[in-house]
Order: structure tokens, then sequence, then C-alpha cells
């Protein structure tokens, strides 16, 4: 039998709607997430024109994606979806290292590079050295054959994929093993802050709200090993500018790093770096638990 669809029911019938869906958790999922929109809606009361123009901005964030761009991913970072979903997910994580967010730039397979290889190939700047240990939680030992995917901006704030032709692929780069003791080290550059892409509909949403559009600067890993959960993270560089209003709000302090310099002809040379060189020592802790099934760290290349 037909019945009015009037405000305060609309959202009832609609959850009544999906009462057959087989998966509980996707029938979970579509009943709060219909709850809070009816709610949200009611609340704000849209003009027909304030919705058309939603359903045009969210259009438009799709048709803005690419093969080297996910502007949904940066709409979630802006609103700080990324980092409630990262920190939900690393609760119990005791002793770990903390998580924060992909970012829109994992979208290119990382090259496999050898221990100290260096990942900035232009060679324009001074060398940084980035030493570390990957250890487990529960008693801190060394995590052998542990994986490291990193990547990062140049000095002038731009990744590989927003360069093409002017930096070669997969600048900024790499796919690390660490060794039988957990170690790894490689080279590169010390990165600079950076605007996130702001000629997309993102950026027409900062520019509304009088946001800044900047990033801290900082490198990105990925850390997985067997039997441990993968760790998404990045290490920020000490007294960047923006530490203390990242455009995604996913500066945690226990990510930011001394970069220091180092004036020591022996040790450049061990590190196969010129003189003076900046260094930064870090160690990352994963928590015991099962491979994720579809770890983000598989490094492969990510449909948007």
């Amino acid at each position: 039998m037909a019945t009015d669809f009037t405000e305060e029911g609309a959202a009832d019938a609609v959850i009544e709607s999906f009462a057959g869906t087989p998966d509980e958790r996707l029938r979970t999922i579509l009943d709060s997430l219909v709850r809070h929109l009816h709610a949200a809606v009611r609340e704000v009361e849209p003009s027909i024109g304030e919705w058309e123009r939603a359903i045009d901005f969210l259009t438009a964030t799709g048709q803005k994606c690419t093969d080297v761009r996910q502007e949904f991913i940066l709409l979630s970072d802006v609103l700080g979806i990324s980092m409630l979903v990262e920190t939900i997910n690393e609760r119990g994580a005791a002793g770990a290292t903390q998580s924060t967010v992909l970012g829109p730039f994992h979208m290119t397979r990382s090259p496999e590079r050898e221990l100290g290889a260096n990942i900035d190939l232009v060679g324009e700047s001074q060398p940084c050295v980035v030493i570390g240990r990957v250890v487990g939680t529960t008693d801190g030992d060394p995590l052998p054959g542990a994986t490291l995917d990193v990547w990062q901006a140049n000095d002038h704030g731009a990744y590989d994929v927003q360069e093409p032709g002017k930096q070669p692929d997969g600048n900024g780069r790499g796919l690390f093993t660490a060794d039988g003791q957990g170690r790894f080290w490689f080279r590169t550059i010390v990165p600079s802050y950076y605007p996130i892409p702001t000629d997309g509909p993102v950026g027409e949403l900062l520019a509304a709200t009088r946001r800044h559009p900047y990033r801290p600067a900082h490198i990105h890993f990925i850390v997985s090993a067997d039997g441990y959960t993968p760790l998404t993270t990045h290490i920020f560089v000490a007294g960047t500018e923006y530490i203390d209003s990242d455009a995604v709000f996913a500066v945690k302090k226990s990510l930011i790093t001394e970069f220091k310099e180092v004036d020591d002809p022996d040790l450049a040379a061990q590190y196969q770096v010129s003189n003076p060189f900046r260094l930064a020592d870090i160690q990352i802790a994963l928590s015991p638990g099962a491979q994720a099934e579809l770890a983000r760290g598989d490094n492969g290349p990510r449909t948007p």
C-alpha cells in the first residue's frame, strides 16, 4: 500500500527498504548513514538549488580523479575523515608507532631499491640520510625482512606524479626490505612543505571557507611484516612551516622528527653523501595482528 513520504518518517522508510540486506555489516552502515544524512538535511533545510550544488560538487569531485590523483581521498582528508578513520583503527595498538593519512599520491608503484639507495634522482639539494629500525611492540625485538614503502615530495613541494617530464618517474619513492636486524636506511633530501591540489572542488571548498591548503614537510611510510598489522604513517620534519595547522589534520607529536644537520666527513663517507648532510634516525613499531587481506602496503597501483 502506498504511504505518504513525510519529513518525520523519511529515514525510517528508507531504512526499512534495506531490511532484506543479507550483509549485516552493510545493513548497519546504511542504517547509520541514512539516519545521520536525513538528520543533517532536516537541520539545515537546504533549498533545491543548494541540493543541486551539492550534487554538482560531488560529481566534479569524481570527475577530477585520475590514475595519479584521488580527489575523494583529498576531500576526506580536508574534512578530517581520513584521520578519524586512522585514529579509530589504531585503538588497542599500545606501543605502536602512530598511524596517519595515506594521502592522495600513493598512486604509482614504488620501485624496489636496495638498502642505502638514493630515492632523490635529481641530486641538486643537500643530501639527507634516513636510518631506522622496525620492531614489534610485544617485546621490542627487530622484525627482519619488514617492507617499507616510502614516498615524498621534493624540496619544491611536488611529487613526481605531479610533474611528469620534469621529475623522473619514481623520484622520491622506494620499496625497501629491512635487514636481519630490522634495520633500514636510504638517502634522499629533506622534503618541503607544500599545498594540496587546489585546482579542483576541494580547492574551491578551502577557498570558500578561507582555509589554507598547506601541509608541513613529511615523508610517507607504509610498513608491513608477516604476522603484524600494516602501518601507514609519516615522519614530519621538526620546525617545518604549518606543523601546527596541517590542512589534513595529520600531525601527531610522536611523529615529529629532528632532521639534524651533521658535519662529519667520515660519517658522510660511510653514508656515501657529501658533507654536511641531514640525518633522521627513527624507530617504527608494529602491532601483532593478521596481515590485512588487502593491505595498502601491497605496493600495487590503486584504481581511483
